[in-house]
């Protein structure tokens, strides 16, 4: 004869299985859905002089470093972002630039998710929020655009955010000067390619 589950225990069974509902869900292929009419749309708000401009001034203000001065300068934002003392960091925040990207990613109602741009020797110009770091030119994002060509582009893997539930992954690309099409610098988009797969979707 057999055997019925006490009625706690069907309880608990009912309990923990809607919980498989909440699984992490297929990753999007990033390459499909970040195509070139968006990469075309992304240029198009980094057309803003700000940018060009922004990146210029820091170039021309710092010139080449060597790697001991970038060193510093990344050990002192990553010290900053544990005081309350926060010279660098809050100057870079407050800067044009900045402002700039951040109404951008204000703008874009939960697509973009972070915005920097980098300078010739892969130190932040401006960004929409604090990242970790303040030289980035040890990552694919700078050494697989700004030192390859003055158009390049590298799409980033897909990574699940935990805390937001959602897929992300970064647009990289090289950033060239409006007059002379020289690359100055490059520029990273974090896209939210949950919101991204949303948008596209056919209308139903």
């Amino acid at each position: 004869m057999q055997k019925l589950l006490p009625t706690y225990m069907l309880s608990i069974l009912t309990f923990v299985a809607p919980a498989t509902a909440f699984a992490q869900p297929t990753a999007p292929d990033p390459n499909k859905l970040v195509s070139p009419e968006f990469i075309q749309e992304v240029r198009g708000w980094l057309g803003n002089p700000i940018v060009n401009l922004s990146i210029k001034t820091q170039n021309e203000l710092r010139g080449q470093l060597d790697q001991g001065k970038i060193d510093a300068l990344d050990k002192q934002w990553r010290a900053e972002r544990e005081v309350d003392d926060k010279p660098l960091i809050s100057a870079t925040l407050s800067a044009p630039l900045s402002n700039y990207l951040l109404r951008v990613q204000a703008g874009s109602t939960g697509l973009y998710t972070e915005i920097f741009v980098m300078d010739a020797n892969g130190l932040n110009v401006g960004q929409s929020a604090i990242t970790g770091d303040y030289w980035q030119g040890d990552e694919g994002k700078f050494q697989k655009t700004f030192p390859i060509a003055s158009d390049a582009v590298f799409i980033d893997e897909a990574e699940w955010d935990e805390d937001r539930k959602i897929w992300r992954a970064q647009l990289n690309m090289t950033l060239s000067d409006q007059a002379s099409s020289k690359a100055i610098g490059a520029v990273t988009v974090e896209i939210n390619l949950t919101e991204l797969q949303r948008r596209n979707a056919p209308a139903s």
